[in-house]
């Protein structure tokens, strides 16, 4: 009797979350690899313009599931695909979308081209570390070696980048927001700030923040009263915080200014302060507050650690 073998039919890649988050997209990796095998794919290479930062990742999983992007979501299904042919050699590769590529098919819209590195997880200890450092709300590194197709986690730079034959990608805590006030604003600006994905705490008229603040926080005071702010807002003068903001009017600001000054604070740490608070204003409702808050708050993390 004889006997066909049937085809061996690869895996269709599917997106399994949409997400961007480097934390999320590494823990994806390491379930992935558990299971079997995983791959991590990362845009190495900017040609004119694109929708993602050097650094940015894929993880992408031996049944075909994906997340993360290296474009704005025109090229991922490609780049998955790439990864499951990487994954079923054994070895990892480097592919090219857009200008320069072979994909002759494969335009992105901003009409540049990007190159995206893709690597065939041997273990997962190097993004381990990653996670455990960001847990820790410590930033990270890792360097991806072409040459020895190898992962290891380094030191961070201050951006991610070539250095000699190796790819540096560097990783830093999610933004965390200190809040307080008890005030309407205050609300608002909570329940945008976790739906932003933001690491929110509520800090209420005078607890003393100083171990909840790092250089990866904000510090946003929503108070009506000088004095229920004076005790937060002099711990966040003493603070790494990279955003301090504080509500009231350019009178009230003034006011303000006068107190710390009094206090023995430096013109320089009194200049950290955002006053009024916000990227526009002035606003006269809760929900456009918050988004002038969160707007400014992200622009300051950009400027920070771009």
């Amino acid at each position: 009797m004889d006997q066909t073998l049937a085809p061996i039919t690869a895996p269709i890649p599917v997106r399994a979350a949409s997400t961007d988050d480097p934390a999320e997209l590494l823990r994806f990796a390491i379930d992935a690899h558990g299971l079997g095998a995983a791959a991590l794919a990362t845009l190495v290479e900017i040609r004119g313009g694109a929708a993602r930062a050097l650094g940015a990742h894929m993880a992408v999983a031996a049944d075909g599931r994906f997340c993360g992007y290296v474009s704005g979501g025109c090229v991922e299904a490609a780049v998955a695909s790439e990864a499951l042919l990487a994954m079923a050699e054994g070895r990892d590769r480097m592919v090219k979308f857009g200008d320069g590529s072979p994909f002759f098919d494969i335009v992105l819209p901003c009409g540049g081209g990007i190159s995206v590195a893709i690597h065939v997880l041997k273990d997962a200890g190097a993004l381990q570390h990653v996670l455990d450092r960001l847990r820790q709300r410590q930033a990270a590194g890792l360097a991806y070696s072409t040459e020895r197709q190898t992962l290891e986690a380094v030191d961070p730079l201050p951006r991610a980048c070539w250095l000699e034959r190796d790819f540096l990608t560097v990783y830093r805590p999610r933004t965390r927001v200190v809040l307080s006030g008890r005030t309407i604003e205050a609300q608002a600006v909570a329940r945008l700030a976790e739906a932003s994905g933001y690491d929110v705490i509520i800090n209420g008229h005078d607890e003393d923040a100083a171990d909840t603040i790092d250089p990866f926080t904000a510090v946003v005071l929503l108070h009506h009263d000088l004095d229920a702010e004076a005790v937060i807002l002099e711990t966040a003068l003493r603070s790494p915080a990279f955003y301090i903001g504080a509500l009231g009017s350019t009178r009230t600001h003034r006011r303000r200014v006068e107190r710390l000054t009094a206090m023995g604070f430096r013109r320089d740490d009194i200049g950290r302060i955002k006053a009024p608070i916000g990227m526009f204003g002035p606003t006269r409702d809760a929900t456009s507050l918050a988004l002038s808050v969160l707007a400014d708050v992200a622009a300051a993390r950009l400027v920070a650690y771009v």
